[in-house]
């Protein structure tokens, strides 16, 4: 037998079958491109940052994974980098989330695959005429706006049924629609009605459009408060439990990544459903036993959407640009001792002069811009530290100019309310005597329209319990107290209450007085969103719940053409149109139109009588409803409108004539029901009618199958004789003796 050779023994099919197989494709490589030149000196610093910010979109990658190529005239990188990931799948999370991501103010990222190269290199050329796909039209968010009637929308909560109506005339009021919505906390409307919120422990969910189909959802889980932003661009959750993102969680540009781990509060984009920013709303400085209630919404919006800010308080207000959430000019105002702050808001006269600088920017404008818009403008406040008095500042942004500055003395606490145009700024400041043993009040009026902005100082011996502008108005309204038991009130207190109503004087230039109302228990104002009405109530007490309603212009037929009254008729126009009461009322809203006031009873926060009533302006009970567990009633909010304030005007002119077509629908509608009652009338007497005639019938069938014979009813006749007399000629002779 032949020896055997090592040589000889086929190894293949011991190779083939442990054969390793080694990755040679380039599925997880990614190139990056819009990264910043650098030298190498500031090498590790750019890969630290950009792992960092890989990371804070849930992907994961180390500085030694990351290839930069050098040019090596300069000395300089080229610009862009090969970053090699572990998994394909994480490759293609970077690519989606971190395409079109801005890096800085300069630089934003560009990516594609590695293998894409090649196949871009090698790309046929020869033009291939796409097919066109069939067009889908999708629902109009706004489109209840299109409702023949022009009627409103309100939501209602009871239980765990929403219900969405149709409000208008008692004939045009009716259920628009019954989601099935399950397992949520409350809802909210959106600013401008696009949207409905309702949250569920997972998260915040959006829904919209005729049908109510899910529009976005946020995964926030036990999420408790919501914000919208004012041009509903952007959503802002808070949970008061700490985000924790557990292992193997989903990551992506819509999901919390471990570097959220402890915040509370977050900023999402709307359309897209990704998150922006977390924050926390717990402070470095804050002591561990101290606990202090938290503002809310803790982030403030800018008008226009452009910046969001928060205060820390005491040291400083941050303030981040939209959408990349960066902050602004890489610091934050330190402000000392900073405690609060609004932002102003936009007027009418200030959207138009911002859309002239948008068209003169783009080059659309025919003429040119003779002013430009103002910039946004916040006001904060500092409290007393040793020598320095308190201060009140308008700060232009983003110019971060001091437009105006005000000093107070022996100041407790400041609040600052804004006009809704952005006119008039109050400070409602509480003062302490020098024994601090008594408060008082002043209110500290900017006029921000006017050059140098002119501050007027009204002077209060009573404390302010709520203060409100008039909207797109120069009046304003306070409900002052002097009781004793203010402050601590006792079961079954009542706390008397004056309501005082001011008007800016044009002559004097200063706020005068148009009339108080003594001993009231009001201590909520709501004015109509059209201004004029305003409601006064009495929410949250147990013993009372008065609404009183008020016309301020009573003696003025048009008040799109009010002009300053007369000394003489200052204040007359204030009438008392009627009053209401609501048991246990917590909550008064007006409608957008202005016409119909909202008053409910919730659940959460007693049990009894809870329900919802709807009155018209005059304070004539129009729907009222008693339902237990009874939770949430709100008006859907309407957006701007889209008319010219010459459109405007010119329908004002021509009201007469609306007004008539509208009569003549009201009439109609009216004959309309009168006929058909009268149909209903008539139907129901014939139908008595011939359910008499076959009783009649079916009784004379049966006498005569009992008898044998039909017995003839022999009515007794009389016969009576009438005389009548009638004068044919009368005629009348005068004697003469």
């Amino acid at each position: 037998m032949p020896s055997a050779n090592a040589d000889d023994i086929d190894y293949t099919d011991i190779e083939e079958k442990y054969r390793v197989q080694y990755d040679e494709s380039f599925d997880q490589t990614l190139i990056v491109d819009g990264v910043p030149i650098i030298d190498k000196s500031k090498l590790d610093r750019l890969l630290a940052k950009i792992c960092k910010e890989f990371a804070r979109k849930g992907v994961a990658i180390r500085p030694d994974d990351i290839f930069m190529p050098w040019d090596d005239t300069t000395g300089k990188s080229k610009g862009y980098l090969f970053a090699d990931f572990r998994t394909v799948d994480d490759a293609n999370l970077a690519l989606s989330a971190l395409h079109n991501h801005p890096f800085d103010s300069k630089h934003t990222f560009k990516i594609n695959r590695f293998t894409d190269v090649e196949a871009f290199a090698n790309m046929d050329e020869t033009y291939t005429e796409p097919e066109v796909e069939p067009f889908t039209p999708k629902e109009h968010l706004r489109a209840w706006l299109a409702d023949p009637q022009g009627r409103d929308q309100y939501v209602t909560y009871r239980g765990d049924d929403v219900e969405i109506y149709w409000h208008g005339k008692p004939s045009q009021s009716e259920l628009a629609f019954k989601p099935e919505w399950r397992d949520f906390l409350y809802v909210a409307w959106s600013p401008l009605g696009t949207y409905i919120a309702t949250l569920h422990r997972q998260g915040v969910r959006l829904w919209g459009g005729p049908s109510w189909k899910p529009q976005q959802r946020f995964a926030h889980p036990l999420v408790k408060l919501i914000d919208f932003s004012p041009c509903e661009n952007y959503l802002v959750t808070w949970s008061n439990e700490p985000i924790v993102v557990p292992e193997g969680a989903a990551q992506g540009p819509q999901y919390f990544s471990p570097d959220d781990e402890g915040n509370n509060i977050a900023v999402w984009d709307i359309k897209s459903g990704h998150l922006l920013r977390t924050f926390s709303t717990t402070n470095d400085s804050d002591l561990p036993a101290t606990k202090k209630q938290m503002q809310w919404p803790a982030l403030k919006w800018s008008p226009d959407d452009k910046f969001v800010a928060r205060v820390t308080p005491g040291q400083m207000i941050s303030v981040h640009e939209l959408p990349s959430m960066y902050l602004h000019g890489k610091k934050s105002l330190k402000i000392e001792g900073v405690l609060d702050f609004e932002w102003c808001p936009q007027g009418e006269k200030d959207k138009e002069d911002a859309d002239k600088d948008a068209k003169a920017l783009n080059g659309a404008a025919t003429k040119p811009v003779a002013k430009k818009a103002r910039e946004n403008m916040l006001a904060y406040w500092t409290p007393e530290v040793a020598n320095q008095p308190a201060r009140v500042t308008l700060l232009g942004f983003p110019s971060r100019t001091i437009l105006r500055q005000k000093n107070l003395f022996n100041v407790t606490e400041c609040k600052l309310y804004w006009q809704n145009q952005g006119d008039f700024l109050c400070v409602k400041v509480d003062r302490h005597t020098k024994t601090k043993k008594s408060i008082f009040c002043n209110l500290e009026i900017f006029r921000v329209r006017e050059k140098d902005y002119p501050v007027e100082v009204v002077e209060l011996k009573d404390t302010v319990m709520d203060f409100s502008w008039e909207p797109k108005g120069e009046r304003f309204a306070i409900v002052s107290s002097s009781d004793p038991n203010l402050g601590n009130p006792g079961p079954g207190i009542t706390i008397k209450t004056d309501v005082s109503f001011y008007q800016l004087d044009h002559a004097k230039n200063d706020f005068r007085l148009l009339r108080t109302l003594t001993s009231r228990t009001s201590n909520a104002i709501r004015w109509s969103p059209r201004g004029r009405h305003v409601v006064l109530a009495t929410v949250g007490s147990s013993s009372k719940s008065e609404l009183e309603f008020w016309d301020l212009d009573f003696n003025v037929e048009d008040t799109g053409r009010r002009e300053q009254a007369s000394k003489e008729d200052w204040g007359s126009g204030i009438q008392l149109l009627g009053t209401v009461d609501h048991y246990g009322v917590t909550d008064v809203e007006w409608d957008p139109s202005g016409r119909y006031l909202a008053t409910s009873a919730s659940a959460w926060t007693h049990t009894l009588e809870n329900g919802f009533a709807i009155w018209d302006f005059r304070g004539q009970e129009i729907v009222k409803r008693i339902q237990d567990r009874f939770k949430q009633f709100i008006w859907r909010p309407r957006p701007p409108t889209l008319l010219t304030k010459d459109q405007q005007k010119q329908i004002r002119r021509n009201l007469r004539e609306y007004g008539r077509s509208f009569d003549e629908e009201d009439a109609a509608e009216e004959s309309n029901v009168s006929a058909e009652l009268i149909a209903l009338r008539k139907r129901l007497v014939d139908e008595w009618n011939a359910w008499r005639a076959l009783c009649k019938k079916e009784h004379a069938e049966v006498r005569v199958q009992k008898h044998g014979k039909a017995e003839e009813s022999q009515e007794e006749k009389e016969e009576i004789e009438v005389w009548v007399d009638e004068v044919i000629e009368q005629i009348e002779e005068v004697v003469v003796e």
